[in-house]
């Protein structure tokens, strides 16, 4: 049991440092040698869990899609409009982009490498089920248009997201990316929801996002 966990130890230590090392040189540039002087785990150790750089940035791959599906899944409630959930969904993510490392590189790499062999797939195919079975229930209780298509509007929000990760992550102000969501759901919602739920929705946004940048601007408050 002790070696057990002594080695499960180990390993996330590794997944850690090559995180952080992906994030600040880059894949490519990272080498096994760093994260073990980064990690402060032995070579030996290191090529115990991952034959191979590749094997390495596959399982933060996995480690990441984990994180962001257990995210994903506390956030649909039966009980409440699915939309709601697709809504919640989108800010979490991307809030979880910003302040899980492991997360952040897990995105790069799903651009980097070929996902489709991961142990889960892609994390990008995991929103799309998750949002076109919610878009189902949405059309099925009248909270979006009926003509819509779940799948493609699972597509759309998959693509939203994607772009505003994207240009965050460029611009460097990932911990903008919940609030860049906001607006892109205020352009977006009328093309969605029927003319006398467009305000409830609107406002159901703005009023989470508070819940995921609230504690960026009780820091900036705290700086000032």
């Amino acid at each position: 049991m002790v070696r057990q966990l002594r080695a499960e130890a180990t390993r996330a230590a590794a997944l850690r440092a090559a995180a952080d090392l992906f994030l600040e040189v880059g894949h490519a540039n990272a080498t096994l040698s760093q994260v073990s002087a980064q990690s402060g785990v032995t070579k030996g150790a290191l090529y115990f869990h991952f034959a191979s750089k590749e094997e390495l940035a596959r399982a933060i791959v996995d480690e990441g899609h984990e994180r962001v599906s257990t995210a994903c899944a506390g956030l649909v409630d039966s009980r409440s409009p699915a939309l709601e959930s697709v809504i919640g969904i989108s800010y979490s993510v991307l809030e979880l982009a910003a302040s899980d490392p492991l997360v952040r590189v897990m995105y790069r790499l799903q651009m980097e490498i070929d996902g489709s062999d991961t142990a889960r797939g892609s994390v990008f195919g995991t929103w799309g089920n998750i949002f076109e079975h919610l878009f189902e229930r949405a059309i099925e209780h009248g909270d979006v248009a009926d003509h819509l298509d779940a799948g493609n509007a699972a597509l759309l929000v998959c693509e939203m997201l994607a772009g505003v990760l994207m240009v965050s992550e460029a611009q460097s102000r990932l911990e903008d990316a919940p609030s860049r969501m906001e607006k892109v759901w205020n352009t977006v919602l009328p093309s969605l929801v029927p003319a006398d739920k467009l305000a409830y929705f609107r406002e159901f946004a703005a009023r989470s996002l508070s819940s995921f940048v609230r504690e960026n601007i009780t820091s900036a408050s705290v700086t000032v």
